[in-house]
């Protein structure tokens, strides 16, 4: 049996005695324990544990720890961390749709939601989901980071609380100087390394001594290569690692593995991939600026158009470094206010169909509580709850959120750039976060047009074309009404030839 199978055999004889898959809430370890949080603490068999021949013994604290020794531990973590992974997704497979609602589409929606996690499982698009969540976890830091950083040049602008402003300077630029450090200590926990190496590799990039070093004829500046060169030298470390953990004996293993773990990847990491990140870096911030100043309008409707297929495609997570980037680079990611826009045309969307239908109860409900979050960017209620399975009016949602791209575009092409400073809210919540080169008053205003134009283009386009004869016959009806009539018929569906029967694709007009 080869090492990773022993692991894994360890890891698996292990999980079903502490209650499986469904009682863990968290996995960590430490130098020689495996420690587990876990739902029901009853359901672990402690004496059955003991028994096994890996286990040196049992602690309980705050979290089940349980004792397999140095070098070992850190080998049979991941393993039991990827056999409890499997787990939780096979139990979402098999619940498959959520339970039924009112609304047919609501079924129609989650079978679409389904079928699309299907298609996504494919290797690059999970790559693209490590990718993803390694920032995903930062953005609640951006944000807050983000807001204060726009309270503080309101104030400075203002000239209020100049006692203040360099306080607020701090709190907003300290998390974003260290950012590097952070996606490092993700990107290792994410792709099966130890994170703590992973930071401290990726630490090497905005330490301040880097500018002594002199790479290839070529001295290095201090934060050269950003969330780029973070990410490749953690995943670089891992790699490192794991060799490492095969080929180094247990007995050395808490030794020699970190050492090497650091040495060759900060070496590699100091004289290659800190050059190479930073031009790529260079390149995208400066690929974005004369997008917008040369091909701004037409960017913009390009890329408001097709970002709603990008997520249902699960791409969109490959914009996400290229967001956190430019955040780092320029203090403001000027793609995200376009890419908001595709859920200014869902909205939009929404608003026709609920004219549209004016007898179908159902699906205005739907649309009425759905609206609310629909306006504060959160569209997955609307996009899955009404216009997919709908069909056309999710093509005219995205009409919608091409025109709002390209209202922003346009005025980047003329030197209002709008952006970000955060990535994560969209829609009305977005407005905190905006950042620009006209001052916040004009920045605000164009936004706010774009968010106009993409409700305005949604809404004309939807209810003027996203219907055809046969998709009103079908979907404007009384529904509740026909429920009536279904369960006066004894539940048969006898007497109610027009209400509409559940499908499982989009339906067509």
């Amino acid at each position: 049996m080869s090492t990773d199978d022993k692991n894994r055999a360890v890891a698996a004889a292990i999980l079903p005695l502490v209650g499986g898959a469904g009682n863990i809430t968290s996995v960590a370890h430490c130098m020689t324990r495996l420690r587990l949080g876990l739902r029901d603490r009853s359901l672990v068999r402690d004496e059955a544990l003991k028994a096994l021949p890996a286990v040196m013994g049992v602690v309980e604290d705050d979290t089940y720890q349980i004792v397999l020794g140095p070098g070992t531990v850190a080998r049979v973590t991941p393993e039991f961390e990827a056999l409890v992974a499997e787990a939780h997704e096979e139990d979402q497979e098999e619940a498959g749709a959520p339970a039924s609602s009112a609304d047919d589409l609501a079924a129609q929606g989650a079978a679409i939601r389904a079928a699309r996690k299907a298609r996504n499982r494919t290797p690059f698009k999970l790559f693209l989901r490590r990718i993803a969540n390694v920032f995903v976890p930062l953005i609640p830091a951006l944000i807050g980071c983000g807001i204060i950083a726009g309270l503080n040049g309101l104030l400075i602008n203002l000239g209020r609380l100049p006692s203040v402003t360099p306080a607020l300077a701090a709190i907003a630029s300290g998390f974003m100087a260290l950012i590097a450090v952070f996606v490092g200590f993700n990107t290792a926990k994410e792709f099966g390394g130890t994170p703590i190496l992973g930071g401290a590799v990726a630490a090497i990039i905005v330490f301040p001594g880097v500018a002594k070093v002199d790479a290839f004829g070529q001295t290095l500046s201090p934060g050269q290569g950003g969330v780029l060169g973070a990410l490749g030298a953690a995943v670089l470390a891992v790699y490192v690692e794991k060799w490492c953990r095969r080929w180094v004996p247990e007995a050395l293993d808490v030794l020699v593995t970190p050492t090497l773990t650091v040495l060759v990847s900060g070496l590699v990491t100091i004289f290659g991939l800190m050059f190479v990140a930073g031009e790529v870096s260079n390149a995208i911030g400066e690929f974005a600026d004369w997008l917008l100043a040369h091909a701004g309008a037409g960017a913009g409707f390009v890329l408001g158009g097709l970002f709603l297929p990008l997520v249902m495609l699960g791409l969109h997570q490959a914009l996400i470094p290229i967001h956190t980037t430019l955040i780092e680079q320029q203090g403001s990611t000027v793609l995200l206010p376009i890419l908001a826009m595709a859920g200014a045309g869902q909205v939009g969307a929404a608003m026709a169909v609920y004219l549209k239908l004016p007898r179908n109860g159902s699906i205005r409900r739907t649309i009425r509580s759905a609206l609310p979050a629909g306006f504060l960017g959160v569209g997955e209620p609307l996009i899955y709850g009404v216009s997919l399975p709908l069909g056309r009016p999710f093509v005219t949602a995205c009409v919608g959120g091409a025109f709002g791209g390209g209202f922003i575009g346009l005025f980047s092409m003329l030197g209002a750039k709008v952006g970000s400073t955060a990535i994560g809210p969209s829609g009305w919540a977005l407005f905190p976060l905006l950042d620009g080169d006209g001052g916040l008053g004009r920045t605000i205003a164009i936004y706010a047009g774009g968010l106009l134009t993409g409700y305005l283009a949604g809404f004309v386009a939807t209810y003027f074309w996203g219907f055809g004869d046969r998709l009103l016959e079908e979907f404007d009806v009384d529904t509740e009404a026909a429920a009536e009539t279904v369960v006066a018929a004894g539940g048969t569906g006898v007497g109610a030839p027009d209400a509409p029967a559940p499908a499982s694709a989009p339906a067509k007009a």
